[in-house]
């Protein structure tokens, strides 16, 4: 699918970015891969690693529409990956969040139909399902950007679809980095928000292969969300640091105790697939058709949810062991 084609990865230089770049090099062979981000360290960091003739790095903002303009020329398929992604910067900073979030949201769009780029993916987040901090307020917006630019391509082959999921394992910011060093400088217990705080887990290559699927599966406005398992916080530190008590210091500006990625108030948009589901969108595309979003481009069959199901972190079947956890991290 992406031999001989041009990607371009927003916030390329992240976590996210660097690991699809290295699955694209290792399974396909694109013609061009640009990594359009704003901090040249890390372009620099990361073009040391990343330096095939196919690799191209673009100093950018997404927020700038003429220089994202420029960087899709030629593209065929966009990963939308840039976003400012700290709840507490995000709840003390907004109108930054939004600029990023929603306006370089629709920068993105923009520069793709006018370069007719065929597929683009956007990345969102648990957070943007019934958001209560800025953050997932500006990814539900993103989101809705996202799927509603399906309206806007007129004849031209460009579809719009957003991948939604959870914590990432050993994300920049996530919290096993952060326990393990408190554990490194000395710390007697480890700090915990809630005791029932729970959330989705999910590894990064799990979240590259299913970002890459969803290009062959997608039709357009959809919102694919993976089946993953969810972890609980006292488990996470267990797995850590398992003769160190804990302490509870309180939820954080805009922190959920547990997190959503199908809202009930979407159950009757929401199909389930063996492996995600897949929220259609409310509106129509075509006023005489109607995709059938219970069936995708891989013939790959879902079926309707029931009235009122939600896929959220707290009631999810299946939960990681705190022996499973260490392993998932390399805690062992």
């Amino acid at each position: 699918m992406f031999d001989n084609k041009v990607i371009l990865i927003t916030g390329g230089t992240g976590s996210f970015g660097k690991k699809y770049v290295k699955t694209l090099l290792d399974r396909y062979s694109p013609k061009k891969i640009i990594i359009f981000s704003r901090d040249e360290l890390k372009q620099y960091e990361m073009q040391q690693v990343y330096n095939q003739r196919c690799m191209r790095y673009f100093i950018g903002d997404v927020r700038d529409r003429d220089r994202l303009m420029q960087a899709c020329k030629g593209v065929d398929y966009i990963i939308h990956a840039a976003a400012l992604k700290q709840v507490p910067a995000a709840e003390y900073n907004p109108m930054e969040c939004i600029k990023t979030n929603v306006n370089g949201a629709e920068n993105v769009i923009a520069a793709a139909v006018a370069n007719k780029v065929h597929r683009i993916i956007a990345l969102s987040t648990d957070k943007a399902a019934n958001p209560i901090n800025l953050y997932g307020a500006t990814k539900l917006c993103s989101d809705k950007l996202f799927v509603a630019a399906n309206n806007t391509v007129g004849e031209q082959d460009t579809r719009f679809a957003v991948v939604r999921y959870g914590n990432v394992v050993c994300s920049r910011g996530s919290v096993i980095p952060f326990f393990q060093k408190l554990v490194a400088e000395g710390a007697t217990s480890l700090p915990i928000t809630d005791e029932r705080m729970t959330r989705f887990w999910i590894t990064l290559q799990q979240g590259v292969d299913f970002v890459l699927k969803n290009f062959s599966r997608m039709s357009g406005g959809e919102i694919f969300v993976p089946k993953i398992p969810s972890v609980r916080i006292v488990d996470l530190a267990a797995a850590v640091a398992p003769k160190l008590p804990v302490h509870t210091i309180g939820i954080r500006p805009g922190e959920k105790v547990k997190e959503v990625m199908c809202p009930e108030d979407d159950s009757h948009l929401t199909f389930e697939f063996d492996d995600h589901f897949v929220i259609s969108p409310a509106i129509h595309f075509n006023k005489e058709t109607r995709e059938d979003y219970s069936q995708n481009k891989l013939g790959e069959q879902g079926k309707p949810v029931a009235s009122g199901f939600s896929y959220n972190s707290s009631e999810n079947p299946v939960f990681l062991s705190i022996d499973e956890i260490k392993r998932m991290n390399n805690l062992e």
